[in-house]
This record gives C-alpha cells, sequence and structure tokens, in this order.
C-alpha cells in the first residue's frame, strides 16, 4: 500500500483502504452494505484497530442539537468511514459524505463503494473543520 504522506492521517487512511481491500478480495460485489460492514468490522479488529460501528452523532444548526444520525464507522474516534455497495458512486454520494464531516465537524472521511468490480474509494477532507467546536462539543 502506497501512503501519501502529504495528506493528514495518511498511515491511517491507507490501514482503512488496506482493510477495505482484503473485504473486496475476498466477498468481490454483489452483496448488501451490511454484509460489507460486518466484514470490514471483523477485519478491522484483526488489523488492531480502534472503532465502533453505527456510532450515534449528533446534528446541530446554530449550536441547538436537532437530531442524530449514524456513522457507519468512527475509526480512533476522529475519521469517519461511510460506505456504499453500489454499481456506480455519483456526485450526490460524496456531497453526502462530506456534509456528514462538517455535520459532525471531523476533519477526514473516507467513502468506500464495494458495489463495482473494483474497490471505490475516496479520501474526504471537510474544508469547513474547526478545532474549537471540537473542543467545546467535547465539554457537552
Amino acid at each position: 500500500m502506497i501512503v501519501k504522506e502529504q495528506y493528514k492521517y495518511s498511515d491511517l487512511t491507507g490501514k482503512i483502504i488496506g482493510c477495505s481491500m482484503e473485504v473486496h478480495k475476498i466477498l468481490g460485489n454483489g452483496f448488501q452494505e451490511v454484509i460489507y460492514q460486518r466484514a470490514l468490522e471483523k477485519e478491522m479488529i484483526l488489523q488492531g484497530f480502534s472503532f465502533s460501528r453505527e456510532h450515534e452523532m449528533p446534528i446541530f444548526y446554530k449550536e441547538e442539537q436537532i437530531g442524530t444520525r449514524r456513522v457507519d464507522f468512527l475509526v480512533e474516534g476522529f475519521i469517519s468511514v461511510e460506505l456504499k455497495a453500489l454499481t456506480k458512486l455519483e456526485d450526490v454520494h460524496l456531497a453526502q459524505a462530506i456534509n456528514y464531516l462538517e455535520a459532525y465537524n471531523l476533519e477526514i472521511g473516507m467513502l468506500i463503494n464495494f458495489g463495482n468490480k473494483s474497490l471505490e474509494y475516496r479520501r474526504l477532507v471537510n474544508p469547513k473543520f474547526n478545532k474549537i467546536i471540537v473542543n467545546q462539543n467535547n465539554h457537552r
């Protein structure tokens, strides 16, 4: 696995991609998303990751919580991983994953699609990430 050091957390995101490649190599495409979630969970356990699956995150609007959303995986407490099992990723899926990063105020995320013949993955960066808000949210 080639790791691009210019990207923040590239070592960790590279390992997530490696786990995803292993799952795709064994299962291939054609299963429902939940099957890939379960397999990726097993692979990340084998690789010693710290994560939570279907991690519930609060959604805020003007500093008031208006609901929650579950991220497929929250890895090491700060990288969201959204899984798809689609024949083709579209711009709307990318926009949705970026919106989740912004809503959760997470800096880095991954969008991984198991539904194609070849594994597709995108590393996402939240352009609106605010470290100050993270510290404030930790006290809520």
